[in-house]
């Protein structure tokens, strides 16, 4: 597992801390110590970081409330042993198909909805295969988030792109694209393989 710096960790905890601050104090003094709080957590990250302080500061600003990790599903689909992956349009590299979760949707329909939209294959979620703390690849984000990697099955469907995804195909475990490391990397990619080979395997967390 990868160790975050020890500069990211103290500056996510302040933001963390003056998030919830914010969020349940009405004490004036209080609320101005906490948006100052988050002013030196976001002067942190900038100093340290490719990022500029004004991204940073609306990247807060758009977590409202009690700071909570954000989820990501995807799904590990199958066919003839070769696993479905997508050409993100974003970066030109390859992924499970998924994406971040919806409010109001349960998991295994986010994953299926996900995976039809990207993929243009309607599957069936058969079990979780793993629960992943997703702020442990390169690059980083600031948010903390999980990931939920769905083993599924097809049920109907043929390749079809979106204007998320480039392409659409299916891989060999020893001979995959180039990863698109921050949505899929190698880990995942031996986990889900494991446990097609024995799908009595239990579900991976961290």
């Amino acid at each position: 597992m990868t160790k975050l710096p020890k500069w990211f960790e103290w500056a996510r905890e302040i933001y963390s801390l003056s998030q919830a601050g914010l969020t349940y104090s009405t004490n004036v003094f209080d609320i101005a110590n906490f948006k100052r709080m988050q002013e030196i957590s976001a002067e942190i990250i900038a100093s340290q970081s490719e990022l500029d302080l004004q991204t940073v500061q609306d990247n807060f600003s758009m977590q409202k409330g009690y700071a909570t990790p954000k989820i990501d599903v995807r799904a590990a689909v199958f066919r003839d042993g070769k696993i479905l992956l997508v050409q993100e349009s974003a970066d030109g590299k390859w992924a499970m198909p998924g994406g971040w979760g919806d409010i109001g949707d349960a998991p295994a329909q986010m994953v299926a909805r996900e995976t039809w939209e990207e993929s243009g294959f309607t599957v069936r979620v058969d079990k979780l295969a793993g629960v992943y703390d997703a702020n442990r690849v390169e690059p980083m984000e600031f948010f903390h988030a999980y990931k939920l990697i769905f083993i599924c099955s097809i049920m109907a469907g043929e390749a079809t792109t979106s204007k998320e995804t480039l392409a659409v195909d299916f891989f060999s475990h020893d001979d995959l694209p180039p990863l698109s490391e921050g949505r899929t990397n190698i880990s995942m990619i031996d986990e889900v393989f494991a446990q097609l080979a024995d799908p009595g395997r239990q579900a991976y967390f961290e």
